[in-house]
């Protein structure tokens, strides 16, 4: 890859992304404060010691932000790895084995689908234990029914194709056929749907936090952070809008990147050889 190729707006958005992900990776570090520790009355306005306040409690708004973007990120990039490694897995083995197999995933597919997902969501959360294992399976698994449509379609263009069909001359395993021969010829549009639902597992978990159904305080993250400094708005406190626009600047940036993904690659690569 030519680096001048790239347009400015994908380096915009590579510089979003690199520095939500090094927040997240170094913040113990980068942090001037604790996650949770009291400093001051709340909502103090910002200052040399507060560059960008305190919040409802107290705490150093700056710090929060800054362990915020570690848990968003995780739950989100974690649902996202395993939507798709489900999503792709069964998308891929309903079109190379069609047949009853194909219509039977198909159809659950499309009745989860026809599940509004945050009203979903909702109410398995509300039933279920509130704990990080049990909302990145529940978002996983709501994410995988987009992956699953994607990777079938993809799926089932390769697997008519001649490599393909060596590959089953051969008496080739389903699972090679689907890893060695369909997998490396959707990897693109997957990388770039990848993409997609990672920005929106980032405005997902941040709206079950707001509304009180995802990670839960003491811990930061930036959706819950909205939610415990939305009464400010009322006082002119700008609190509630810090990680309101830490949220909309990721998926900004996760969303140049891949239309700038999806322009570089607009059809599927040539299938490799038998």
């Amino acid at each position: 890859m030519n680096v001048r190729s790239v347009p400015l707006l994908a380096w915009v958005g590579m510089a979003g992304i690199a520095v939500a992900v090094i927040c997240a990776v170094f913040a113990p570090w980068l942090a001037p404060y604790g996650e949770n520790q009291v400093l001051g009355t709340p909502w103090e306005p910002a200052s040399a010691a507060f560059p960008l306040g305190l919040d409802n409690l107290g705490r150093d708004l700056l710090s929060r932000m800054i362990y915020g973007a570690r848990m968003t990120l995780f739950v989100s990039l974690s649902a996202t790895v395993l939507a798709f490694s489900l999503g792709v897995l069964l998308s891929f083995v309903a079109a190379v084995m069609r047949g009853a197999v194909d219509m039977g995933l198909s159809r659950l597919n499309d009745l989860m689908m026809s599940i509004p997902t945050l009203i979903f969501a909702l109410i398995v959360l509300a039933a279920l234990p509130q704990n990080l294992f049990v909302l990145i399976v529940v978002m996983a698994i709501l994410d995988s029914t987009r992956v699953f449509r994607l990777g079938r379609a993809l799926a089932v263009d390769i697997a008519v194709m001649d490599f393909v069909e060596a590959a089953r001359l051969r008496g080739e395993k389903t699972l090679w056929i689907v890893f060695c021969e369909i997998l490396p010829n959707a990897l693109t549009p997957l990388l770039a749907e990848f993409g997609l639902r990672l920005a929106f597992a980032v405005l997902f978990i941040s709206t079950l936090s707001f509304l009180g159904l995802g990670i839960q305080p003491p811990t930061a993250d930036w959706g819950g952070m909205v939610k415990d400094n939305k009464d400010g708005i009322i006082f002119g406190v700008s609190a509630a809008l810090v990680p309101g626009a830490a949220i909309a600047a990721l998926t900004i940036s996760i969303n140049l990147v891949v239309d700038w993904l999806l322009k570089r690659t607009s059809s599927l690569k040539g299938g490799r050889g038998g």
